[in-house]
């Protein structure tokens, strides 16, 4: 990959919502860390009456320092970096709006363009049949021809249902601020607690790719409880580690050096017959 100049990452935006887009809480994470770092100040908050339903996505009562409950609404946040500073980026952060995303993309593009923000940056969690074993990928992609240059990444051939980032991400495009999509590969049988090591990867690609630092001592800890604990959990479950183990064999061979296409389809394929669901299986 060649290798890409340092550049003023004051001027990208880190975007990473709650929600369909951020497996394991991933995500979300790992702009917390970015904005936990104590170089940012708020900037904007979204009006939650008018981008919220709140059946959907509920207020939560708590305690205040003072003893008196009160009430946190969901919100996105927009934080900027202190004054003079030009090596902290602009986050977004909060949970994905259940309403009105036409509205809340002009609001947010019109808010990047006022900064002079020139590249974002979306940050996204998948659940996929990976093992927690092995290192997190972490897929890079880009609608815009001279990002997709500069970083030698693809174009994302998906089609179907999305969430708010990709409206976020087509609505700052239309505006002349083009974009890039990370998204992390989160275990599926793990997807109901947070998965730390994708939020190191995460973090990782983002220093990588564009220059964004980060201090990781606290999540490359939490990283490896995690998958010790998830190791702990397969060594009492024989089916469960059976089925970690033919993931990892899987990814071992689309990982080898002479791994070829016909091989991986041969292995996709064994894959396929073995699970239970398939089509045409008694169980399915």
């Amino acid at each position: 990959m060649t290798q890409i100049p340092r550049r003023d990452v004051s001027k990208m935006l880190v975007v990473a919502l709650e929600g369909w887009n951020d497996a394991g809480d991933a995500a979300t994470f790992a702009a917390q860390l970015i904005v936990d770092q104590g170089f940012h100040e708020p900037l904007t908050e979204v009006d939650p009456e008018e981008f919220f339903d709140f059946q959907l996505t509920r207020p939560l009562v708590e305690f205040g320092p003072d003893g008196q409950r009160f009430l946190q609404w969901p919100d996105v946040t927009l934080f900027g970096p202190l004054p003079g500073d030009t090596d902290t980026p602009y986050v977004l952060l909060g949970q994905e709006p259940s309403r009105l995303w036409r509205s809340f993309a002009s609001q947010m593009v019109d808010h990047a363009l006022s900064h002079g923000i020139e590249t974002i940056i979306f940050l996204g969690a998948m659940l996929a049949d990976v093992p927690h074993s092995r290192p997190v990928r972490v897929g890079a992609t880009s609608d815009d021809a001279d990002l997709r240059d500069r970083y030698d990444v693809e174009r994302s051939s998906y089609e179907g249902p999305v969430g708010v980032l990709t409206v976020l991400s087509l609505a700052a495009a239309e505006a002349g601020i083009p974009s890039l999509h990370l998204w992390a590969h989160v275990p599926h049988y793990v997807h109901t607690s947070p998965s730390p090591k994708a939020t190191l990867a995460l973090l990782e690609k983002l220093d990588e790719m564009v220059g964004i630092t980060t201090e990781r001592d606290s999540v490359e800890a939490e990283a490896r409880r995690w998958e010790e604990g998830i190791d702990a959990l397969a060594s009492d479950d024989d089916d469960m580690s059976a089925y970690i183990d033919s993931l990892e064999k899987a990814r071992d061979t689309a990982d080898a050096p002479e791994a070829s296409g016909e091989a991986l389809a041969e292995e996709f394929e064994k894959y396929l017959q073995s699970r239970p669901d398939r089509p045409g299986s008694p169980e399915a």
